[in-house]
């Protein structure tokens, strides 16, 4: 048995840790952070070309299962994923962490969706930490941003008035609720991630009744099969 694990985070490092060395295992990451946490065993980065090219790495390498611990909203390679899969006759599973509870967040459908209610709404000092990538749907908006990162949003997709914040969690609930304070945060827009990492925004933003923006989660692909744990996708990977 030979599995291919598409990682980039706690719970595809924490599945690798329990399966090396003793399972046949190669995790897979973008390339897209600088300097990554890099996972125990055999490890790739880069990406693979598309669902022909994700097929034929799992043909050439000869990958018997693929666990698919990527980023809640990393939906471009999970459905090439779950296309090639079908397409080799490969096992394939999604290891999806459990989203948050909503709570009194305004949940959205979209990055865009999520800059059209920061301006409908008149928020003018805004937490957003939705990424890198969900920067430039605000590149016209007239509020103030700070605007928390791994990595540099691009100079060009960056709104007029922000403060960049470059990071990795996890982050505890004070520093978070010391953050909101010292900036005078009267929004947060975030991506229903899940996990504990970075949930203390979202609990320290309730504690202050700073309103919760939240861009729902993408839907998976219609048919994955689908764990909730890393025990559960390492029992799935043993049963093999």
């Amino acid at each position: 048995m030979r599995v291919l694990l598409l990682g980039g985070t706690a719970e595809a490092r924490a599945l690798a840790k329990r399966l090396h060395p003793d399972v046949d295992l190669i995790s897979s990451l973008a390339g897209r952070v600088p300097d990554p946490a890099l996972p125990e065993g055999p490890v790739r980065i880069g990406g693979f070309g598309g669902v022909d090219g994700l097929r034929k790495y799992l043909q050439d390498n000869v990958i018997t299962a693929v666990v698919d611990a990527t980023h809640p909203f990393a939906a471009t390679i999970t459905a090439n994923a779950a296309q090639a899969c079908v397409q080799a006759g490969v096992p394939h599973l999604v290891l999806a962490r459990p989203p948050w509870l909503h709570g009194s967040a305004l949940v959205v459908g979209n990055d865009r969706e999520a800059a059209r209610t920061v301006k409908d709404l008149g928020y003018q000092r805004v937490f957003l930490t939705t990424g890198r990538s969900g920067t430039a749907v605000f590149k016209d908006a007239t509020a103030w941003f700070l605007i928390r990162a791994v990595t540099p949003p691009d100079a060009d997709s960056l709104p007029k008035n922000h403060e960049i914040l470059l990071s990795r969690g996890p982050y505890d609930y004070g520093s978070e609720l010391a953050l909101l304070r010292e900036y005078r945060i009267d929004a947060l827009v975030t991506k229903n991630s899940g996990g504990a990492m970075t949930r203390a925004k979202i609990d320290a933003a309730e504690h202050l009744e700073v309103p919760v923006i939240m861009v729902d989660r993408p839907a998976l692909p219609e048919g994955v099969q689908t764990v909730g744990t890393v025990a559960d996708a390492e029992t799935w990977v043993r049963s093999l």
